[in-house]
């Protein structure tokens, strides 16, 4: 296996924000959607015209989800947002495809590598095997896969897969939830269960024991495959379920899964008195305002930001490791800072930073 290449330190700092959120719109496509900011033409800083992506001089980016949107104001929203900003730096050419059924992934990035595109990103642990055999058909795209890891013994030079530490953003987060609860309950809310998301739980679940010895923490994964991260319907059920058992903090983490989560808390009395949230992927005080009421912070692994790096590392040569990793860390509490008692912020800002030196580990193996 090729050496890992690490973009930066991990977590960087406590108050890690990401840039603001906003959905797309596309036209249909054979396999998905496709589109653009605005279908068609220019947008600012980068054109969606793709006729000409097999000229040398023209940078041309494709996006394509899993079974989600570029809207889910969580990752897939985190990754498009990065691809826009790299093909705005790079005055480049960019489009994305959205994913409407699992047997389409191939054919998606077909649809790019086609056309003669430069770089390809493909977002979710679900596509790895996908990614990988596309990767091996088109020696000369390069290929970004978010939240996968691949196999050892996998010697791509156009392959990286773009791995985050979510247990340290989860462990810091439940390190606050522990040192938050009154009732010594925590609930967490979560799509699928694959290791993206078991670090995150695993996380939040030793982070939250660590801090207070007295806590239980009640989690629950989305039973389904292709629906998993977009339930929040069943997030929002799930969520009234652990309220209803006295949990007064619930981590949502599973797209809009939890999302709906945390909007049911926010609805809850005692919202952001006596019953919080935490969302993740991103700040999702941003992306999720409704969850305001109730969110005291987000477990947030910089999606955007590094799939922008990544993708510059694309353009000027090739990646250095079949693995790169991101930055993670935990949002700022935004309206909370005054309800956050000092002595719980500066414990968990020295939680944090004994996790960026690696002098504290999360006992998270996966």
């Amino acid at each position: 296996m090729k050496s890992t290449r690490y973009l930066v330190a991990v977590p960087a700092a406590l108050a890690l924000a990401l840039a603001g959120c906003g959905g797309s719109t596309g036209t249909s496509g054979a396999g998905g959607d496709t589109g653009s900011d605005t279908g068609s033409g220019d947008t600012a800083g980068y054109s969606t015209d793709d006729s000409n992506c097999a000229d040398e001089e023209v940078f041309c980016i494709g996006l394509v989800t899993d079974t989600g949107n570029v809207d889910d104001k969580s990752f897939n929203q985190s990754a498009h947002e990065g691809a826009e900003a790299a093909a705005t730096e790079l005055e480049g050419v960019y489009k994305y495809i959205e994913t409407q059924d699992a047997k389409d992934y191939a054919a998606n990035m077909a649809q790019f590598t086609d056309n003669s595109y430069d770089a390809i990103v493909t977002v979710g642990f679900l596509m790895t095997e996908a990614t990988v055999a596309a990767a091996e058909e088109n020696p000369e795209t390069k290929f970004i896969g978010v939240d996968q890891g691949y196999p050892e013994g996998t010697e791509l030079t156009n392959l990286t897969g773009l791995i985050f530490p979510e247990d340290q953003a989860g462990y810091a987060a439940g390190f606050l939830a522990g040192l938050m609860t009154e009732t010594d309950k925590l609930g967490q809310v979560l799509g699928q269960e694959i290791p993206p998301v078991q670090k995150f739980a695993k996380g939040f679940e030793n982070g939250a024991k660590a801090a207070n010895d007295a806590v239980s923490v009640q989690t629950v994964y989305h039973p389904a495959g292709d629906n998993a991260f977009n339930d929040p319907v069943w997030g929002a059920g799930e969520a009234r379920k652990q309220l209803a058992q006295d949990v007064d903090v619930v981590f949502g983490a599973g797209g809009n899964t939890g999302n709906g989560a945390l909007q049911e808390v926010a609805k809850a009395d005692g919202a952001g008195e006596s019953v919080y949230c935490i969302g993740v992927d991103t700040d999702q005080w941003d992306t999720v305002p409704q969850a305001q009421p109730c969110l005291i912070t987000s477990a947030m692994k910089l999606i955007t930001k590094g799939v922008t790096d990544t993708l510059m590392t694309a353009e000027s040569g090739e990646f250095e490791g079949v693995q790169t990793v991101g930055e993670a860390g935990i949002a700022p509490y935004h309206d909370f800072e005054d309800t956050i008692p000092d002595d719980v912020k500066s414990q968990v800002e020295e939680i944090v930073a004994q996790l960026q030196d690696g002098s504290l580990e999360t006992g998270v193996t996966l």
